[in-house]
């Protein structure tokens, strides 16, 4: 059929330059991981919580993804590259050795509460935009000194309620998986009963806030002290120390004297507490004086358990021990003065029923020493007397 008069006339390859791009346009998202719940938006959101089914990450999360948490599972352990992507370690073996970046766009990694117990080393492999990521609430015992390689740009580590059950050897490993994260900016490890902190926590060039509180610290010495200083015009770092047991010796001068210096370094130092010795216990820190802060006897160091209490506080305490009791006895002798005249009439009173009691006892005694009142006495039974001649 010829096209009418004015009528344009229909191009060949329009029709299927339009079926193209209507394809394009409908191509389906990438599906969701099995047992995972996906929230559309700017940024996709997944959260994955199926109990102790789920033993290892999801391997197909979308390569689009921007926030993955995981909760309440039971990982146990997470294996090198566990998220660059394959089904078995020998794919997870291809999948680093080719780059393995299946997530490139991820940035923030939530996997609290999921029985972690075990980080080897390169476990976040394939992660280059990560951010954030929260270990907390895990039971970990062993962790790869090269756990957290493959991170440069992560700024927010939380390991809160997760080291407690490691010892000494964990924060050791913990010192070496933390001296590659030069950009770090957040670091939480309250709740996990350290007796010192990290060193290269402490080192992170431009760490902002370090969160060590519910610990077992019993101060901070020097060398700590003098690891949060920054050169170069960086900020230092805000250190948060709260619930910690406080020992109130000798040893925790140089605390003392850093927290009256930089108090705003320390959001919570006015909740610090004094745990011993038992003179000082519940003490706030910042009200003690660094020269009542005594060493016990043979104990240079500051740590032993018994501190004798400051002597200026002691000789205060006296003092105002005085002041109290010569308070109480000017009241006194006031109360007494008010009313002498009621006291007087009561110490007469008191003199005559005295007096009155006296001379009655007295008459009572006379009364019994007179001989003339004394009583007749009474003749002997079957003695009577018969008259003579009576006939009786």
């Amino acid at each position: 059929m010829a096209p009418r008069a004015g009528q344009p006339e229909h191009r060949g390859p329009l029709l299927p330059g339009l079926l193209l791009v209507a394809a394009a346009l409908s191509r389906p998202a990438a599906p969701c991981p099995f047992q995972c719940y996906c929230f559309g938006g700017p940024k996709l959101m997944l959260r994955c919580a199926s109990g102790a089914e789920l033993r290892q990450p999801p391997r197909d999360v979308p390569p689009d993804a921007r926030n993955l948490t995981i909760v309440g599972a039971n990982l146990t352990v997470l294996r090198a590259a566990a998220f660059a992507g394959g089904d078995a370690d020998g794919e997870e073996a291809e999948a680093e050795a080719a780059g393995g970046v299946r997530l490139p766009l991820l940035t923030a990694l939530r996997l609290t509460h999921n029985n972690i117990e075990m980080v080897e080393d390169g476990a976040f492999d394939g992660l280059p935009s990560l951010a954030a990521l929260d270990l907390s609430h895990n039971p970990l015992r062993a962790l790869g000194g090269d756990a957290f390689r493959g991170l440069p740009a992560l700024r927010s580590l939380q390991l809160n309620h997760a080291l407690a059950r490691g010892g000494p050897a964990l924060l050791a490993a913990l010192d070496a998986a933390l001296a590659p994260l030069d950009e770090l900016r957040l670091l939480g490890l309250s709740g996990n009963a350290l007796s010192r902190l990290p060193s290269a926590a402490l080192c992170r060039p431009r760490l902002e806030q370090l969160d060590a509180r519910l610990n077992a610290l019993a101060g901070l010495g020097p060398d700590e002290l003098r690891a949060l200083e920054r050169d170069g015009g960086l900020p230092a770092p805000r250190l948060l120390l709260a619930d910690n047991p406080l020992r109130c010796g000798c040893a925790a001068r140089p605390l003392l004297a850093w927290l009256h210096n930089a108090t705003e370094r320390v959001p919570d130092a006015r909740r610090l507490r004094c745990a011993s010795p038992r003179a000082l216990y519940d003490r706030p820190f910042l009200d003690l004086d660094e020269a009542g802060l005594r060493c016990a006897e043979g104990d240079a160091d500051g740590r032993g358990e018994e501190v004798e209490l400051a002597g200026p506080e002691l000789e205060a305490s006296y003092v105002f021990f005085g002041l109290v009791l010569a308070l109480i006895g000017v009241i006194f002798l006031m109360v007494l003065y008010l009313n002498r005249r009621g006291i007087q009439r009561w110490m007469r009173n008191l003199r005559e029923a005295c007096r009155d009691q006296m001379e009655g006892y007295h008459y009572r005694y006379e009364q019994d020493a007179d001989p003339r009142r004394a009583p007749a006495p009474a003749a002997p039974a079957g003695s009577g007397a018969t008259c003579p001649g009576s006939g009786l």
